[in-house]
């Protein structure tokens, strides 16, 4: 039998997901969001420290566009922008809980 016969299909959902949540910091995006109350651009970049401003954009453009995102500007001036879970994103929270639950059990404890 040949090596591609009996390679396991690869699987089209995990693959998806690892598409669109696959962003370095998109994990610890929605998780600020959703249980820090973390909704502005600025407190994002405060909190998360290590992300350049063009990396963040690029990030929560991309969660906008999946789906996970809903980004409210206020046409203000100065602008001001926020940004909410939408129905999907409030629905993959009940996942971060638990890989958060599982991190704080199985993966070392940082300083």
């Amino acid at each position: 039998m040949k090596k591609t016969e009996t390679a396991i299909q690869r699987c089209k959902t995990m693959s998806t997901l690892q598409k669109i949540l696959g962003g370095k910091w998109k994990l610890e995006i929605l998780y600020y969001i959703a249980f820090c109350d973390i909704r502005r651009f600025g407190a994002l970049h405060r909190q998360i420290g290590e992300i350049t401003e063009s990396s963040l954009t690029k990030q929560l453009r991309e969660l906008e566009a999946d789906g996970f995102l809903v980004r409210h500007d206020f046409k203000e001036i100065p602008p001001r922008v926020e940004y909410t879970l939408s129905e999907l994103g409030q629905s993959f929270m009940e996942v971060i809980e638990y890989m958060k639950a599982w991190g704080d059990c199985h993966l070392p404890k940082g300083d």
